[in-house]
């Protein structure tokens, strides 16, 4: 008979406990939460003192009738869910839903689900962190708060099936700022010159830079200046003014956490922050591997540290002096990262077995999962490893009163580049020319090339940007990166193509209301904030109500003013010009899940829809039909002609009625300013109120 009862969080990870820990413990799983706030309700008692009504969730009552009967039985009962906050969380659920004694009860984690770590937490086992409970308590209080008092609003303002959350309204918020600039960007035009020089017994000739008088860096910022330039060049005397020579060492990465483990899946494995954190989860939780059974190959996913264990650190220097050789070994310790923001709860996410190597998993794991577990070991032994270092040369040309440079690198020692490449790889082009020039080197002119370039607008974020982005600004947690991103995707506030994440039309409905109505709620500095205030109550030192108490009162002021000024909004239907075809009745806009269409206002009896085209009131530069605002599949915006397919205009910014005068092209509305379409002419003027397209 078990005398010994262990409740994990996963049934993943049932079997694998089990076989550790021997036929004196039975192995069972809570299947995540047990308990949780109402879903019908706000489930916070804002009359007493904000207590939160616990209820247990829908499903799970026979689960915890199974518990009770297994608990009874044990000795002791050990709560081994995630080594997380709210896993913490989960633990002290199950503590009161099954009526545990604090004597008979005791918490264990392990970073690994490995048979060293889950049998070292047993002589660990500790009483629960409440700190960490009321650091979850007092998010899932500010969120369902937010969520349940702004929600309705929405439905009200907007359409219904919408959502405002504490995080994702935030993250919508820095994407619509990005989507502000990028519209109001004015692109500057520069050029660039670039001069080959024959090198005496060299075949390749050598390509340098332009960099400007002397020491003096110019900038030629248009193609008179640059002529100017070549004017005074011609006939110059050319001569090798200095040489230099160094080098340069590139320091080895720091081990995965949860935000760069997902930001480097994102652009070396094309995986969405969702997928990359399901994977993870995976190779945690464990993998059948022939001859070993189920096994953990990974530490614990949701970290937002880079520290390593001493053993597993002794481990990996072992490895790679053993298959790389002494010099590729770390001799330094490695420098962990300093940010003030990390937790560091947790190890860096790393192999649970550095000698498990991507080649001896290859078979036994299928290829998604093969890919993250490689980029992980590869980045984790690369962390233990030696800087790479570079032999750097660079010259300075001089042609009359100008320089032009040349700098070329080749790498003299691989060090961790022997297993981890980044994807911007260094060039080392012409090195080897560099590298015989001397001061009485004799160059030969061959020729000057002369480009025009713009200026570019800021990139969309991806899911990768938006992450570090969120991390930099101190915004969310490493559990919260991947479900923020999902929910404003699947909400169709946002929607992603082609890696770029674009504002939708409901999105900015979402956003400028929130900005509106509720302007501190989607504050970054706000947000920032108030996570670094939960991240005190979970070291104890501020009481999880009290940020309860002080945040409450205002988001309640806001919310009830903004029902004031929302109910002296009365959104009618809008009538249009367009006929039903089916009952010939004028045609409404609606609103859907897609943003508007046209729709019969003779529902249920008529059922007729129709796509919405607005028209902007401008006309197509490319054959004078209605230009209309379109929309993508996924939802993100355009201008085109109401004439497609015949007419093929599009533009993503908004065309004005106005002509170029400088070119007579159309001209594109960018902020406070028009500007023409056509990059090469560079027209842009300030806009007058006339130029205001309705």
């Amino acid at each position: 008979m078990a005398k010994y009862l262990v409740i994990v969080e996963s049934p993943a990870k049932v079997k694998t406990v089990k076989k550790f820990l021997g036929a004196n413990y039975e192995v069972t799983a809570s299947n995540g939460h047990v308990r949780d706030l109402p879903k019908s309700q706000l489930g916070i008692d804002v009359e007493h003192d904000f207590e939160p009504k616990y209820i247990t969730i829908r499903g799970k009552g026979e689960l915890l009738s199974g518990l009770r009967k297994a608990a009874k039985k044990a000795d002791k009962v050990y709560l081994a869910t995630d080594p997380d906050r709210e896993g913490e969380a989960i633990a002290w659920h199950l503590s009161k839903a099954l009526n545990l004694d604090d004597k008979k009860m005791r918490r264990i984690t392990f970073n690994e689900i490995t048979k060293t770590a889950v049998k070292a937490s047993l002589k660990e086992a500790r009483a629960i962190d409440m700190n960490l409970v009321d650091e979850q308590q007092a998010r899932r209080c500010l969120d369902r708060m937010v969520g349940y008092r702004i929600s309705p609003l929405l439905w009200k303002k907007i359409k219904r099936g919408l959502s405002a959350g504490r995080v994702q309204s935030v993250a919508l918020r820095i994407i619509g700022d990005r989507e502000d600039e990028i519209n109001a960007f004015i692109p500057r035009e520069y050029w660039t010159l670039d001069a080959e020089f024959q090198i005496p017994g060299e075949k390749k000739p050598l390509t340098a830079h332009f960099y400007g008088k002397g020491r003096e860096k110019i900038e030629i910022a248009s193609e008179e200046k640059l002529n100017g330039i070549l004017k005074d060049l011609e006939g110059c005397e050319i001569s090798v003014a200095e040489i230099r020579k160094g080098e340069r060492r590139k320091k080895a990465p720091l081990p995965f956490t949860t935000s760069t483990m997902q930001q480097e899946a994102a652009k070396v494995l094309n995986f969405s922050t969702q997928k990359t954190m399901r994977l993870a989860q995976q190779l945690y939780e464990g993998v059948e591997i022939k001859g070993s059974g189920t096994v953990g190959l990974i530490s614990y996913l949701r970290t937002d540290s880079t520290r390593i264990s001493e053993e597993a650190d002794a481990a990996a220097r072992t490895f790679i002096q053993e298959q790389y050789g002494e010099s590729y070994a770390a001799r330094n310790e490695t420098t962990e990262n300093q940010n003030k923001k990390a937790q560091d709860a947790h190890e860096a996410v790393r192999p649970t077995d550095v000698t498990r190597t991507p080649a001896a998993m290859k078979d036994a794991l299928p290829r998604d999962l093969f890919r993250l577990y490689q980029l992980i070991w590869k980045r984790f032994v690369a962390s233990r490893m030696e800087p790479a270092v570079y032999e750097t040369v660079s010259a300075d040309i001089r042609a009359g009163e100008y320089s032009f440079r040349a700098a070329a690198s080749r790498i003299k020692f691989d060090g961790f580049m022997s297993v981890y490449t980044e994807e911007e790889e260094e060039k080392k082009d012409n090195c080897v020319q560099l590298r015989s020039l001397n001061q009485d080197t004799e160059l030969k002119l061959l020729k000057y090339d002369k480009e025009q370039h713009f200026t570019q607008p800021p990139a969309h974020y991806t899911e990768a940007s938006l992450v570090k982005t969120l991390e930099e600004l101190g915004i969310g947690r490493p559990s919260t990166y991947a479900p923020t991103i999902s929910t404003i995707i699947n909400r169709r506030y946002v929607a992603k193509e082609n890696k770029n994440l674009y504002m939708t039309e409901l999105g900015e409905v979402v956003n400028n209301m929130m900005k509106q109505a509720f302007p501190s709620i989607v504050d970054v500095n706000f947000t920032a904030n108030m996570e670094g205030l939960l991240d005190c109550v979970g070291d104890g030192k501020v009481a999880w109500k009290t940020v309860v108490r002080n945040f409450w009162p205002d988001l309640d002021e806001a919310v009830q003013k903004a029902e004031e000024e929302l109910q002296k909004v009365q959104i009618e239907d809008e009538v249009t010009d367009v006929v039903c075809d089916q009952c010939g009745r004028n045609m409404v806009v609606k609103y859907g899940p897609h943003g508007k269409f046209l729709a019969c206002p003779g529902f249920p009896d008529c059922r007729n829809t129709k796509p919405y085209l607005e028209k902007i009131g401008v006309k197509c530069p490319k054959c004078g039909g209605e230009v209309v605002l379109r929309k993508t599949k996924k939802g993100r915006r355009y201008y085109g002609c109401e004439n497609h397919p015949e007419c093929d205009f599009m533009s993503w910014q908004k065309p004005s009625e106005k002509k170029c005068p400088k070119c007579g092209g159309y001209m594109l509305e960018k902020g406070k300013r028009l500007v023409c379409a056509d990059e090469k002419c560079g027209y842009v003027e300030e806009k007058k109120e006339a130029d205001f397209t309705e």
